[in-house]
């Protein structure tokens, strides 16, 4: 949870230096990532606010992300079956899926990642809620969902003005918004997702998912990798927030059972027993 090395994983995928991996994109492509990464929360959001009971969720103004939302919803209502049957769990089933959609990002470039990231992210919060209800996480409750949502905004390093990088400091720094979130969406049987609660919470979370979308987009436009390191990279892209996901919900069951201050000092002293800064 403190170590989660994706930079690493996406060097080995692509077969390019970590330098590479975690150096600065250019400015073009930088604004490119921001602007799918913002699409990509809001597509997640949604998924996510329709998993709620007896709630009706209204597209902003801008649902360029909607479309591809749909489309892969639909998809996978289609196909998720028939690959877990064949690769034996949905979680193998979430992987295939999201090489799929690397490979028609590594087959034609940045020009794909409008469309590419917000599919594949609607696909890993698929994945991330499967291990949320095997934690025990209730996803009808509208903390429980955005607990899903939350997992974009771990396991990455912090940038320039986003200082908390530990676990527990990226809780505490999104425990605002998330709970105004919450408050917001267990309130109204309309969700509207223009609403300033929810607004702040997707750009908190796409804040911090944008870092590691960028090493996603380093890693991606390695020369020559084409469609097969494309779906490799997605792959580790997906690993890495099952982890993330995994070790999450471990802690939040933990913490029902035992209590958070419990959990809290059993973990630090884990982290200091292992020499983690």
């Amino acid at each position: 949870m403190e170590q989660p090395g994706l930079a690493a994983r996406l060097s080995a995928a692509a077969g390019a230096p970590l330098e590479m991996i975690g150096r600065s994109l250019p400015a073009p492509v930088t604004e490119v990532v921001g602007r799918s990464t913002e699409a990509a929360m809001r597509g997640a959001l949604r998924v996510a606010l329709a998993t709620l009971p007896r709630k009706e969720v209204v597209a902003d103004a801008d649902g360029s992300a909607d479309t591809a939302v749909a489309v892969v919803e639909r998809a996978e209502t289609r196909i998720e079956g028939r690959l877990a049957r064949l690769l034996g769990s949905s979680e193998t089933a979430h992987k295939a899926l999201a090489a799929v959609t690397g490979a028609v990002g590594g087959a034609f470039g940045l020009a794909t990642l409008a469309v590419e990231l917000p599919v594949s992210t609607t696909i890993m919060l698929r994945s991330i809620a499967e291990i949320a209800r095997e934690e025990g996480e209730d996803l009808e409750t509208p903390e429980g969902a955005l607990a899903c949502v939350q997992v974009f905004a771990l396991g990455g390093r912090p940038g320039q003005n986003l200082s908390e990088s530990g676990y527990f400091a990226v809780r505490a720094a999104l425990a605002k918004t998330m709970a105004e979130a919450a408050r917001y969406a267990g309130s109204k049987t309309l969700l509207d997702q223009g609403a300033p609660a929810l607004v702040r919470f997707t750009a908190q979370i796409a804040a911090r998912f944008g870092i590691v979308v960028s090493q996603k987009v380093a890693a991606q436009a390695v020369p020559i990798l084409g469609a097969l390191g494309g779906a490799t990279v997605n792959t580790a892209f997906m690993n890495h927030f099952q982890t993330m996901a995994r070790g999450h919900f471990t802690v939040r069951r933990l913490e029902r059972t035992y209590g958070p201050e419990t959990v809290r000092a059993a973990y630090e002293s884990e982290k200091a027993a292992l020499g983690v800064a």
